[in-house]
């Protein structure tokens, strides 16, 4: 063989392969990057195991969730363009209620076991329901405190209008455990059937000072303060939420589950003062 002909065929083979090689380079590129056929194997898997949701998500939560809830379900519509989270805040046992009656819900976050057991008994519950955050009562008051008030035992004193949850309401519930604590007998000028009626009470100058969540005071704290008290560590509230059996949309239910009980929800949640489970 000449040496042409020698030199004329490495010259071919130097031609392959680099077309080879910059076919490659090419290919990667188009992935936006430089990555191994391994690295967008793992890439495509991680997003294949990732929830997804669409379509209309009916959310029931407790109405001291709203401003953390209205934030999250921003952010979980960011991350999944094809869906839109619909919320109704309200009493959880009164939310309970409406689930058990046949409302079209997507997914219930209680502000109680109890009120979620009584979705769970009439088996309205896909799965189990898990605990993704924890709440503690305080003392709210007008700005200032000009009451004066420093514990339970002031809530007694002559002239002072309190504001109470219903006993049917997990903070009704609570702060009933909680006077029962400090042996304070308290009769309230009303019984409200959500936590965020109590505290408007407060914010009207309807009355002195009721029994809240600290996280719906943490919202409010320009026009209201709270005070807290060692009795609320007798009545601290497990927050529930669970996928409904009858959901519309089981696959966005699922997915918004997943969310709330992920690390990125939590850190919005416990910001917002709630306790992680």
């Amino acid at each position: 063989m000449s040496t042409r002909t020698t030199t004329t065929r490495r010259v071919a083979v130097a031609t392959a392969v680099a077309l080879a090689l910059g076919l490659g380079v090419t290919a990667c590129d188009s992935d936006g990057g430089s990555k191994s056929s391994g690295d967008a194997g793992a890439s495509a898997s991680g997003s294949a195991g990732t929830p997804k949701a669409s379509g209309e998500i009916n959310v029931f939560a407790a109405a001291s969730l709203k401003e953390s809830f209205t934030e999250l379900g921003r952010k979980f519509e960011a991350a999944n363009p094809g869906a839109k989270v619909k919320f109704n805040f309200g009493g959880s046992s009164g939310l309970a209620t409406s689930i058990n009656s046949g409302a079209p819900a997507d997914v219930f976050a209680a502000a109680s076991p109890a009120t979620m057991k009584t979705v769970t008994d009439a088996g309205g519950v896909s799965g189990e329901s898990k605990t993704f955050v924890k709440n503690t009562l305080t003392i709210a008051v007008p700005k200032g405190n000009p009451k004066h008030i420093a514990g339970l035992g002031d809530l007694t004193a002559p002239g002072v209008k309190v504001a109470l949850c219903a006993k049917e309401v997990p903070c009704g519930a609570a702060a009933l455990t909680a006077l029962k604590a400090g042996n304070v007998n308290l009769t309230p000028v009303t019984l409200e059937q959500d936590v965020k009626g109590a505290l408007t009470k407060v914010e009207l100058g309807e009355v002195d000072a009721s029994l809240v969540y600290k996280t719906d005071v943490k919202a409010d704290a320009a026009k209201i303060d709270g005070v807290d008290f060692p009795e609320a560590d007798k009545a601290v509230n497990d927050y529930p939420i669970a996928a409904l059996a009858k959901a519309p949309n089981k696959d966005g239910a699922a997915a918004f589950v997943a969310y709330i009980e992920s690390p990125e929800a939590t850190q919005v949640l416990t910001a917002a003062g709630f306790q992680a489970p």
